[in-house]
């Protein structure tokens, strides 16, 4: 069932690149504790993408021979397939080409500054706390059972990317004109998250229902931020049908180098 898997590679491909952006901060955040805390973050989206690509593969592999050579453009999987041999989670994180991604635009963005990437988390955060704990329900046996294994740490993200909107928004005058500005330049990103994909449809997750939670809990979040919520209007869409920002070249350039420049290398 070609839909499940480009649902599972959504979900992965949406926790890969999450992942490595926020591990960018490694050794560059703005005290020691907060710099820890959001390396163990990006470690755990990197936990959930390796189950998700662990299921994306053996969902691949269970494909008819004529069905596996036309999904992925990658000529770099196309002759792993026509040597007769199987993928596994890597192939699907290094050896994949942009327009095979699936991740929405939000999670390619640049970091810019603290207030940016925060923004860009609690955004995320809110969005993937309805999900998970709705997927929980799914009749997806597999997908239900990573959701719930997720949610104890999606409940953590929310938690700490909430209060630093709260810290920066109710801080100092400079730290709430940065977050406000972050805000303003990343809300255009966060419609697609409730843009139903082919596979959104044939899965049947209520993302109606998601999207009213997700503003519900936004407001509240600025409310206590002392924030504006912006005005709904234009944003920014493609990236569950594999159009891109020129943003995940440059990432994959970078995750995928090595791999690409060394294939089936062993440490």
């Amino acid at each position: 069932m070609t839909s499940l898997l480009k649902y599972t590679l959504q979900l992965a491909d949406n926790a890969l690149i999450l992942g490595h952006r926020i591990s960018e901060w490694c050794g560059h955040g703005p005290v020691l504790e907060q710099d820890i805390a959001i390396t163990n973050t990006a470690l755990d989206h990197l936990g959930q993408a390796r189950s998700l690509y662990q299921y994306a593969a053996e969902q691949f592999n269970a494909f008819p021979d004529a069905e596996r050579a036309d999904f992925f453009t990658s000529t770099a999987i196309q002759k792993i397939i026509a040597e007769g041999k199987q993928i596994d989670e890597d192939d699907l994180a290094y050896l994949r080409d942009g327009w095979d991604y699936r991740n929405v635009l939000l999670v390619e963005q640049p970091n810019k500054d603290w207030a940016y990437t925060v923004i860009r988390s609690f955004f995320y955060d809110c969005f993937n706390y309805f999900f998970y704990t709705q997927l929980q329900k799914s009749a997806d046996v597999t997908l239900a059972a990573i959701a719930e294994k997720s949610l104890k740490e999606v409940t953590y993200h929310l938690r700490w990317s909430s209060e630093w909107v709260i810290r920066l928004g109710d801080g100092t005058q400079e730290s709430a004109q940065r977050i406000q500005a972050a805000i303003a330049d990343r809300w255009q990103y966060t419609g697609e998250f409730f843009i139903e994909s082919e596979a959104d449809k044939a899965m049947g997750i209520d993302l109606a229902a998601i999207k009213a939670q997700w503003k519900e809990r936004v407001a509240e979040v600025f409310a206590e931020a002392n924030l504006e919520v912006p005005a709904d209007g234009w944003m920014h869409k493609g990236g569950k049908e594999g159009k891109h920002s020129e943003h995940l070249g440059y990432i994959l350039a970078e995750l995928q180098f090595v791999q690409r420049a060394y294939p089936n290398m062993q440490w």
